[in-house]
């Protein structure tokens, strides 16, 4: 492995970060709802599970899969069922003021990861370019670096991404348009967990 391959990876990755998708969706709501720490810590639950599904990727998980399709197929729906949960409490509670206790740490790390183990297509995205950007075996010492390259970067991109949302100008925003917002983030959300559900 050479450090081409891990900047190939890298740039990929912050491609798939930065498109818009559940986990970017959930990292905004839970930011400006309740400030950058619990975004972070989102960020952190997000970026954890992620590094799981590229160490499962190098691990073979996916082949794993193919021969268990069921097992897949119960993941997905598990994690499609908490996307649509997570969507109808967002519609039920839009127009409720965001609460003044801060969110459990524990409960953003667990919710963040939760959002990700539940969308086992991101480990079939980290084989497909795990496969094109590093094609020789690679010994788990790289596998390491690699899966600790990938945890930092998304900490990182999730810790910036989240101050840059926390700051007075664009909560202040968000409370003057909670009601529309969260119900469209709703709709949004709830129409991921619907297609992480029929899509094969």
């Amino acid at each position: 492995m050479d450090l081409q391959s891990l900047i190939a990876f890298n740039l990929v990755l912050l491609a798939a970060l930065a498109s818009p998708g559940a986990a970017m969706l959930y990292v905004i709501k839970t930011t400006v709802s309740a400030g950058r720490l619990a975004g972070i810590l989102t960020g952190l639950g997000l970026g954890t599970a992620a590094a799981c599904w590229t160490l499962a990727a190098f691990l073979g998980l996916e082949s794993l899969f193919a021969l268990f399709p069921w097992a897949y197929t119960l993941l997905k729906i598990g994690g499609a069922l908490y996307l649509i949960w997570i969507a109808v409490q967002t519609w039920r509670h839009a127009r409720a003021l965001p609460a003044d206790a801060p969110t459990p740490k524990a409960r953003s790390v667990i919710a963040g990861m939760l959002v990700n183990f539940g969308n086992p297509k991101s480990m079939l995205f980290a084989a497909a370019v795990i496969l094109v950007v590093f094609p020789a075996p690679l010994d788990w010492h790289q596998i390491a670096l690699v899966v600790a390259n990938h945890l930092v970067l998304e900490i990182l991109f999730y810790t910036v991404f989240a101050t840059m949302l926390s700051l007075p100008a664009a909560r202040r925003g968000y409370l003057r348009l909670k009601p529309v917002f969260d119900r469209i983030a709703a709709t949004l959300l709830g129409g991921f967990g619907l297609k992480l559900m029929i899509e094969r």
